[in-house]
This record gives C-alpha cells, sequence and structure tokens, in this order.
C-alpha cells in the first residue's frame, strides 16, 4: 500500500454502499482497504476495482470479531503506519423493516442488531483510533440512517413516524449517541466524526423499492470521509445537509 496517498478503511465493502464508496474515494486517488468476512468476495471486490485502475486491498475482517479487529490494526500499521479513513459501514437489519413493533421484539433480535451495529463500530473505532490519530486529517463516518432519529420518529408530522423498527432503529440512534461522544472528546485534534444517512438505496437492505441508485447513496459518506480542515464534526449529515439527532 502506498504510504504518501490517504489510505481509508471501509467495512462491509465487498457489495452494496460500502463497495461503491470505496469505487468514489479510489476515483478521488485514494488506497482503499476493502473490509470483508468472506476473503473470496473480499478479494474479488479488490480485484474488480484494481481493474478500474484503483488501489485497493482486501483485508479480513468480522466487525463481530475483536480478534479481526486486531489483526486489522497491526496489519495497517506494518503496511501504512497510519489510518486516514474508517468508515464504519457494515450493518444488519434482522427484523422486517417498519414491523418491530416495541411490544413484541425479543431481546436476542435486539442484541444480534445491536452486536454489528453498534458494539462492533464502537470496539473497531477504539482499535484503529491510535492509527487515525497518527493522520494529518484523520475522519470517521458512521453509516446510520434517518431511522435512527429520534427527533422525526417523535414526530408525528415525519415522514418516518409511521415507519418503526425497534431493533435497527434503536441501533442507529446509538450509533448517532457515538459519534456525539467521539467527536467532543476529539474535538480539540484533526480527526473528524460524524454521521451519514445514505438515503433510501437500492442495495440487498433498502430493495429494489428504493428511490436511490447506489452512486447516489455512496455520495455522503463519501463526502464525510473527504472533509476538508474547516468541515463540521459531531454532525448528522444527508447529501450535504444536516438531519435532527
Amino acid at each position: 500500500m502506498a504510504n504518501t496517498k490517504k489510505v481509508a478503511l471501509i467495512t462491509g465493502a465487498n457489495k452494496g454502499l460500502g463497495f461503491e464508496m470505496a469505487r468514489q474515494l479510489g476515483h478521488a486517488g485514494v488506497t482503499v482497504v476493502l473490509g470483508a468476512r468472506d476473503p473470496h468476495k473480499g478479494e474479488a471486490a479488490a480485484e474488480k476495482l484494481r481493474q478500474e485502475g484503483l488501489d485497493a486491498q482486501f483485508l479480513k475482517l468480522d466487525v463481530t470479531d475483536l480478534e479481526d479487529h486486531a489483526a486489522a490494526a497491526a496489519c495497517l500499521n506494518e503496511k501504512c503506519g497510519r489510518l486516514d479513513i474508517l468508515i464504519n459501514n457494515a450493518g444488519i437489519s434482522a427484523e422486517e423493516f417498519g414491523a418491530g413493533k416495541a411490544s413484541t421484539t425479543t431481546g436476542d433480535l435486539i442484541r444480534k442488531t445491536f452486536e454489528t451495529n453498534f458494539f462492533a463500530p464502537v470496539a473497531l473505532t477504539q482499535s484503529l483510533l491510535p492509527l487515525l490519530r497518527k493522520s494529518d486529517a484523520g475522519r470517521i463516518v458512521n453509516m446510520s440512517s434517518i431511522l435512527g432519529s429520534q427527533a422525526l420518529h417523535a414526530d408525528p408530522k415525519s415522514p418516518i413516524y409511521d415507519f418503526k423498527s425497534l431493533s435497527y432503529d434503536a441501533s442507529k440512534a446509538a450509533l448517532n449517541s457515538f459519534t456525539i461522544h467521539l467527536a467532543h472528546e476529539l474535538k480539540d485534534t484533526k480527526i473528524k466524526v460524524n454521521s451519514a444517512h445514505p438515503g433510501w438505496v437500492k442495495t440487498d437492505m433498502g430493495t429494489d423499492a428504493a428511490p436511490m441508485e447506489i452512486p447516489e447513496g455512496g455520495k455522503t459518506g463519501v463526502e464525510l470521509a473527504l472533509l476538508g480542515e474547516d468541515g463540521p464534526t459531531g454532525g448528522f449529515f444527508h447529501l450535504g445537509k444536516p438531519l435532527p439527532w
């Protein structure tokens, strides 16, 4: 991996939004490291980007595996000496969107969702923070969702008011809280931390019913990953516009 270019790690990057953000960052001149659980799929995705002339590498990374976190940190430190961009993209929805009633959602389902959507990105970020501190302009992007907005869920006039899934929505609200707290902790450093709502996108999770194509969905995360020195931190954004927490 070239050490003179920015280095970005994107989790869940073998397909969908993660892959598209890796592609867009690669075209912006960034060395992209595609984190994925499946070595075959991850390496195939990285090779596809290399065939486009991009500097792309695969890194075996199950975000729920703390041993993989440690191995990723060691690998990035050895090969790059730092990390400039971390996009916490990997996530799951373990129940049908809009159908997760608070009265019936099981504790097991909530724990499963939080394990991937909240506990994993918190732990991975903590593991990689020493490398991000070595960057001249560290950027952390937590891929959230408008469904994590407590304000919009509580507003009867909101477009998401009747679209509730407790486990997923709560996990993204928790991720947003992590963004706020970490940004505050790092406010006197060069590291910026933000949450991104990509939009309702035609991915495996979003389904073909979604109105947005994947390239459009990747824009918000990429914009936040490439923020300049005067860019915001501790915010929640969609295509450059702030969203309510």
